[in-house]
């Protein structure tokens, strides 16, 4: 059984699988901090000094303001972090982006031209060239 399990891990595809699940954690953390850091603090400041990662809706009834979801929860109030849904949706919809431009689209155009090459027929042989050849001189 370990011998099996060791040939199993050494097969190129789950060692592949491994790097690309590092590499994806990898990116994917400078995706949030381009998200967090770069492009929503300009964009709330366009819209209106908004900080996205702060729009909530508290689910708990009370008198009271929070300014931050921090403060509602240290207060104990239940919320629907609607701004923070929405950053995870724009981070995604970024990694989603880069890996269709520059993963899926690239690997499409290949298997087309590898599709195209073998949908060709191949060329007839030699022989068979200059019978059709010859047929075509005798019908005349």
């Amino acid at each position: 059984m370990i011998q099996e399990f060791k040939k199993f891990i050494m097969r190129g595809n789950v060692i592949d699988l491994a790097v690309g699940v590092i590499i994806g954690g990898a990116f994917g953390k400078i995706v949030s901090s381009l998200v967090d850091d770069i492009i929503m603090p300009p964009l709330g400041l366009l819209i209106g000094k908004v900080d996205f990662s702060n729009i909530f809706i508290p689910l708990t009834l009370t008198d009271k303001h929070y300014d931050t979801i921090a403060q509602a929860k240290a207060a104990g109030v239940v919320t629907w972090n609607i701004g923070q849904f929405g950053n995870v949706l724009f981070q995604f919809l970024l990694v989603a982006f880069a890996i269709f431009f520059f993963i899926v689209k690239p690997i499409n155009k290949l298997k087309a031209k590898e599709d195209a090459k073998e949908a060709a027929p191949p060329a007839p042989p030699r022989a068979e060239v200059l019978l059709e050849e010859i047929r075509d001189l005798l019908k005349k």
